[in-house]
């Protein structure tokens, strides 16, 4: 990027911390058609201040809910619409688009659904499409709760070369098998015709089952990990021993903040700010839409 476009983009972001003390981000739910699904594929959108003026094109963040959560869970629970303004307003993180999709599965292709197709596979290019973010890794972010957290993790370890960081809070990446009263136990995601679960195909999606591929690369996603220290799922421990797998791949890149609390939204409420902040150490800001590449400009609204 030259001098000029640094100081265009440089002058409108200040611009729109300026206007954000007196404004706040839109936040809209909308829905598509998916062939993968059979059925229409709702997600609620967060734009910032001065999205629809800006002439900017931004980075994305893919925020996923946890078990039997819908895409209004965010924003009704987590409070996302006020922490994202005050953190842009703050210049804590920069102005960013956050996409919050709704699923009915544990973001696998699992017995009830193809959630994993159907958000790599039409969701993320539908969100690129339609509205004005960067369509590349640098650009791009994924963060989940719980089950969220869970796929988060999967999908960073399936697909590096798609995410430039992440963050999964109380992450559901339980090994070998989920405890007795974890919901993936009764989750139709999991469940046999015959419902009983399924725990080969939970040790097939979980997380060890990728890490080999994703060590043997050299790509490397910078993950922030939280979880309560009263955690009936006893998450802390799971977490770091996904830590521990990591560690020795990407150094100083897969931070655990433990929290007081349990396996509750008072625990990933307090995770979202430091989970966005930790991304965009990793992301880069929004770029004028001038120097985007010709093959990744498209009209949006």
């Amino acid at each position: 990027m030259s001098a000029v476009a640094r100081g265009v983009a440089f002058a409108i972001l200040t611009l729109l911390v300026l206007v954000g003390q007196v404004a706040a981000g839109q936040v809209t739910h909308h829905r598509f058609h998916s062939e993968v699904l059979g059925r229409d594929y709702p997600y609620t959108l967060y734009l910032p201040v001065g999205y629809h003026d800006s002439g900017l094109e931004y980075p994305v963040i893919y925020l996923l809910h946890g078990s039997f959560g819908s895409d209004r869970d965010w924003v009704n629970r987590g409070r996302l619409e006020a922490v994202a303004d005050r953190m842009i307003r703050r210049g804590r993180i920069p102005p960013a688009v956050i996409v919050m999709p709704g699923s009915r599965s544990w973001w696998v292709d699992g017995h009830n659904e193809p959630a994993r197709t159907a958000f790599l596979e039409e969701l993320m290019p539908q969100v690129e499409a339609l509205w004005r973010v960067v369509p590349e890794r640098e650009w791009r972010g994924i963060a989940g709760l719980s089950a969220g957290g869970y796929g988060t993790v999967n999908m960073i370890l399936e697909r590096p070369e798609l995410f430039g960081a992440a963050a999964a809070l109380s992450p559901a990446s339980y090994y070998p098998l989920p405890p007795a009263d974890s919901t993936a136990r009764r989750h139709p995601a999991f469940l046999t015709p015959d419902r009983r679960f399924d725990a080969e195909l939970w040790r097939q999606l979980n997380y060890p089952a990728h890490l080999d591929g994703y060590l043997a690369q050299e790509r490397v996603v910078p993950l922030y990990l939280s979880a309560g220290d009263r955690d009936r799922f006893d998450a802390m421990r799971h977490a770091r021993r996904l830590q521990a797998a990591l560690e020795v791949h990407q150094p100083g890149r897969v931070p655990l903040e433990v929290l007081p609390g349990g396996h509750s939204w008072r625990v990933w409420r307090a995770s979202l700010g430091p989970a966005l902040e930790f991304m965009f150490r990793h992301l880069r800001a929004p770029i004028p839409t001038q120097t985007m590449p010709s093959s990744t400009t498209d009209a949006a609204p």
